[in-house]
């Protein structure tokens, strides 16, 4: 099993993903587990390899003898990171997971390559608010404060979708102990005096309809006060990344994947029309060019591959979905063989293509289904799926 002993404490983690590609920390929310970021994972695994782990007192993580301290939460990740060899990492926080992040750029921001702070502030309730807590579940245990919470982490309206009842689950599996702990943590953890300090490039996530974490007084104050901070709202109740999952990946891919400024287009458009199309085919359409086509290939390069395919809100199996129906539902048929063989070869499946092209026959027209039917069973049975 993932364990780690870091700070005299067995902490559980889940490292993801490609070794080699930068590293992005997640850490979750108080109540929560790892398990809150599931609907973010593959899109950040094109990117990233992810380490996400249960804050002391959470999940399969140990459960303190005692109050806990922002700075123990702290110091928990780059003893984690240590004990993985990770030398520099991005980090996102939600919630209580956001103050983590908020410490780390103040107290070690040598290991912080970029930061989001979703949902979060530099003060995180009353002192009075998490003393309520803490003596709420002390008494009566985790039913003691669950019908709250959910009504702070979702919309109404919204408390009987997927995520939220499985949310509901994890909250009343943690131990009231861990989670008492944790609200001392949160109650004398005041980050206001420190923030203008935070030099890490920064993305703030909040909402106007969070009723824990309001953006004035909140949100607005890390964006206004962290320099050059990025700001972005996501309408949701506190957990954002649950609420409206691809927006808010979206927001952070943005921010974490964000181009360099002496970033080739070109090079970059080469790079991804290779990992799309194949080596094999970009070489016969280099070699083919001449000086009537090759402004032509150039411009295609530049900016449907550059500029487009190389955006993080798509992952490329979609966008070639999204390529496949549009030249089918046009008659591109050129176009939609090249796309559909390219895709095949590197990993689409039939099931993938079927529901795509009923798609396309009930939105383009049986015509246009019926020829991509035809030729995606030509090109399939070639590939021998």
């Amino acid at each position: 099993m993932p364990f780690a002993t870091v700070n005299n404490t067995r902490l559980f983690y889940r490292l993801e993903g490609r070794s080699g590609l930068p590293v992005l920390v997640l850490s979750h929310s108080l109540g929560c587990d790892h398990s809150m970021w599931a609907p973010q994972m593959p899109d950040l695994l094109d990117h990233f390899q992810v380490l996400r782990y249960d804050t002391r007192g959470h999940g399969a993580s140990e459960v303190p003898a005692g109050d806990l301290t922002l700075d123990q939460f702290g110091h928990d990740v780059l003893g984690l990171a240590d004990a993985l060899g990770i030398e520099k990492f991005a980090f996102c926080g939600l919630s209580m997971g956001g103050a983590v992040g908020q410490w780390l750029a103040i107290n070690a921001p040598q290991r912080i390559t970029r930061l989001v702070l979703a949902n979060t502030s530099a003060k995180l309730g009353t002192p009075d608010l998490w003393d309520a807590r803490r003596k709420a579940v002390l008494e009566g245990g985790m039913q003691a404060v669950i019908e709250a919470a959910m009504q702070r982490f979702f919309s109404p309206g919204r408390q009987e979708d997927g995520w939220p009842q499985s949310t509901r689950a994890v909250v009343m599996g943690t131990d009231p102990r861990g989670y008492a702990a944790c609200c001392a943590a949160l109650r004398d953890a005041d980050l206001r005096p420190a923030i203008s300090k935070i030099s890490v490039p920064t993305l703030v996530i909040g909402s106007d309809r969070d009723p824990s974490i309001p953006w004035e007084g909140h949100s607005s104050i890390l964006a206004s006060e962290i320099p050059g901070a990025k700001a972005a709202k996501i309408q949701t109740a506190h957990l954002s990344n649950l609420e409206q999952p691809r927006a808010f990946t979206a927001a952070v891919l943005d921010f974490l994947v964000a181009r360099a400024a002496n970033t080739d287009p070109m090079e970059a458009g080469m790079k991804v029309r290779r990992q799309v199309l194949g080596d094999a085919h970009v070489e016969r359409s280099m070699a083919a060019a001449t000086d009537f086509t090759r402004d032509f290939q150039e411009l295609i390069t530049r900016y449907a591959w550059g500029a487009v395919w190389t955006r993080p809100g798509l992952d490329h199996c979609t966008r070639r979905l999204l390529v496949l129906a549009m030249t089918a539902a046009l008659g591109r048929w050129e176009e939609f063989r090249l796309h559909l063989r390219a895709a095949v070869a590197h990993g689409l499946e039939a099931c993938d293509v079927k529901e795509t092209l009923l798609q396309v026959a009930v939105y383009a027209g049986v015509p246009a289904a019926n020829t991509a039917f035809q030729i995606a069973k030509e090109e399939m049975d070639t590939a021998g799926q």
